[in-house]
């Protein structure tokens, strides 16, 4: 009988391409992947790794096995959806990831609900940016993950997952108090051609956007500070230091020093809930895109009055 921790194992090390990839990616040590590997090979009988330079390889029988592990896993997951849609009720373990904003702004509003309405149900979050939250969500590390793309540039996203909108997150542009343009009710990313600027860190999905938009403007910024928290790049602007892009999702109170101005040609980020598709009929599934749902309209009725 084949062990299912073990193909799962397998799984791992074909779609990471190295032993200590799996062992990231399951959050075990490397001589732990390598165990279950050579317990599998045992029940097998077959060699399923072939040492390849430093690193290892999966010979004919281990790529044969790796497709079948990612088709009876897959099972697996749909027979998991089965029973719990089957009971009818959100209970056991839901993990989560989400980018820090949505974390901030959604999840406080959104676990309490949960909590209240399903008590049987253990949702447990975790801060990660999209590049990281989608492929867990793929391997299935984590369960449900709150990811977010711009309005001129999309986030790829790989098949088998499904996702829901839960809201269109506006983004301003905030800028010391004693900018020349602090006192506009509006503004346009052109005025900024000789501002330096704050940005996320170099290599980020984020930052990439922001050099994709802005050059997209005619402008080639000049990155006078790169923080991924939008707090810190709130407290270099008051200190003078620069101008950046500030989503209102999460964003909190403005520090003294910083005005915040909408830009004409309105820039959003698309928020939304992603899983995985054979896991679509879970009802804990189901519970946390609700809550997070009602979490969202409620910061949108929010931006509108405010």
């Amino acid at each position: 009988m084949l062990n299912l921790d073990r193909l799962r194992t397998l799984s791992a090390v074909a779609r990471h391409g190295s032993v200590s990839g799996a062992a990231d990616g399951l959050h075990v040590t490397t001589s732990a992947v390598s165990q279950q590997l050579a317990k599998l090979e045992r029940e097998t009988g077959q060699q399923l790794l072939a040492k390849q330079g430093r690193g290892v390889r999966l010979t004919d029988a281990g790529r044969l096995l790796a497709d079948h592990a990612s088709r009876i896993l897959s099972q697996v997951e749909l027979a998991q959806a089965d029973l719990e849609a089957q009971r009818g009720r959100a209970v056991g373990e839901l993990l989560v990831g989400a980018f820090p904003t949505a974390a901030r702004g959604l999840f406080p509003a959104a676990l309490a609900e949960l909590r209240q309405a399903h008590p049987q149900l253990r949702a447990r979050l975790t801060e990660m940016d999209p590049d990281i939250a989608v492929p867990r969500v793929v391997r299935g590390d984590i369960d449900l993950a709150v990811v977010l793309d711009w309005y001129n540039k999309p986030l790829p996203m790989p098949e088998g997952l499904a996702k829901a909108p839960l809201l269109d997150d506006p983004a301003d542009v905030a800028m010391p108090v004693g900018h020349p343009l602090a006192d506009r009710d509006e503004v346009d990313l052109e005025e900024f051609a000789d501002d330096e600027w704050i940005s996320w860190p170099s290599g980020g999905f984020c930052h990439d956007w922001l050099m994709f938009t802005l050059r997209g403007k005619g402008i080639e910024p000049r990155f006078s500070h790169m923080a991924e928290e939008h707090h810190t790049q709130l407290a270099l602007i008051a200190a003078g230091l620069g101008v950046a892009v500030a989503p209102r999702l999460g964003r909190g109170p403005v520090p003294e020093g910083v005005r915040v101005v909408p830009v004409r040609h309105t820039m959003c980020r698309h928020v939304y809930a992603v899983w995985r598709a054979d896991a679509d009929r879970r009802p804990s599934i189901r519970a946390a895109v609700d809550a997070l749902r009602s979490a969202g309209e409620k910061v949108s009725q929010w931006g509108e009055r405010g």
